[in-house]
């Protein structure tokens, strides 16, 4: 059989676009899922795990089947206060956290939460995190302890309250010789105050209350507090307080697993932090919202901490931070970075930012201005 050089040619040339079609063919669906396990520090029921999950689903959404991130809640591989030391290991492949638990490793890690934060709240923290110098500080702080992790800070947490009591208290005076749970630098703060502090990870706060191990506690917000059982066991929460008044989340990675991935796996969870980010934040204000009218459904009375622990507040942490950074030239070295970030921005902050408390008596108060 003869074939003309013609057709020859357009053999040839079809052929060659079959390859260079299949070369130029995107490779997602042969390539293998890479399955990363993490772990909370959070149990199962509580938000805080939802959000780690939230991120996850992101995360695994856009990879598609190049990755999977699967998360566990705290105590299936570690306890929740040895997750840092799990990921660095390589025991877990990343997790969930918030940096203050790692306070006992480097008393600098808690100014990722605790304390005043020069009057930022979370979302400024996070400001400064990202763009004040506060990620390099942190990458500082973990190289210097062999910890070979990669962290992510997102999430910018509401104001925590004061704390759940057997009786609502209405001077500093009334705090001394409570044994109460909080974490962080806010241990410090709280001992300076006179309170006995016993720093308990979430899932046993609760049980301790109900034993009578302690008086009072702490843990974060409306729909934490509510799922894990604190009106079962105290009727009375102080709002508002300076003691974790600017706290975010931070996800960790195994640093030799997050560089083992792609480019553009990396990027995907990069971006995934920050979408995640601004998700929590919109889904806290939701439930939270929705929670704290359960919880005065159930019998809880709310009560605004008093000026006056407050202020006494801000006076033990500033005693506090001065004999912390004199016994830890990095715990200074984070707070000047704050203190000079926190100036320009409060500054900013405070003079642009109206008060919104005015619209909503305006609208919604007893009696309208």
């Amino acid at each position: 059989m003869t074939v003309n050089k013609s057709t020859r040619r357009r053999s040839l040339l079809k052929g060659a676009a079959v390859a260079a079609g299949a070369m130029s063919a995107p490779m997602v669906s042969m390539a293998q899922t890479a399955t990363l396990r993490f772990q909370s520090t959070w149990p199962a029921k509580d938000i805080f795990h939802e959000y780690a999950q939230d991120f996850a689903k992101k995360v695994n959404d856009m990879a598609g089947n190049r990755l999977k991130i699967e998360v566990l809640p705290a105590g299936s591989v570690v306890p929740a206060f040895q997750l840092l030391d799990a990921v660095a290991k390589g025991t877990l492949d990343g997790g969930h956290g918030v940096v203050a638990y790692w306070y006992g490793k480097n008393s600098a890690l808690a100014l990722w939460g605790s304390g005043p934060g020069y009057g930022m709240d979370a979302n400024m923290v996070l400001a400064w995190h990202n763009y004040g110098g506060g990620k390099a500080l942190l990458d500082e702080i973990y190289k210097s302890l062999n910890l070979d992790v990669a962290s992510y800070l997102y999430g910018p947490m509401p104001v925590q309250p004061l704390g759940w009591f057997k009786k609502p208290v209405a001077k500093a005076e009334e705090m001394k010789g409570l044994k109460f749970r909080t974490v962080g630098l806010a241990v410090d703060v709280f001992t300076d105050m006179g309170v006995a502090v016993n720093p308990l990870p979430g899932g046993e706060i609760v049980p301790a209350l109900d034993r009578g191990l302690i008086d009072a506690a702490e843990f974060n917000n409306a729909s934490s507090d509510r799922v894990l059982g604190f009106p079962d066991v105290s009727k009375n929460c102080m709002l508002q307080s300076f003691h974790q008044s600017g706290e975010q989340f931070e996800i960790l990675f195994n640093k030799g697993k997050l560089a083992a991935l792609p480019a553009e796996l990396k990027a995907i969870i990069e971006y995934g932090v920050q979408a995640a980010s601004a998700d929590m934040s919109w889904k806290a204000i939701e439930r939270n919202s929705q929670d704290y009218i359960e919880l005065k459904k159930a019998g809880v009375k709310f009560y605004k901490t008093p000026d006056a622990i407050l202020r006494a507040q801000l006076v033990s942490w500033d005693k506090t931070i001065a004999k912390k950074s004199t016994e830890n030239p990095m715990f200074k070295k984070v707070l000047d970075s704050q203190k000079a970030f926190a100036q320009r921005a409060g500054q900013w902050a405070n003079d642009y930012t109206v008060d919104f408390k005015m619209a909503y008596n305006h609208y919604f108060g007893t009696k309208k201005s």
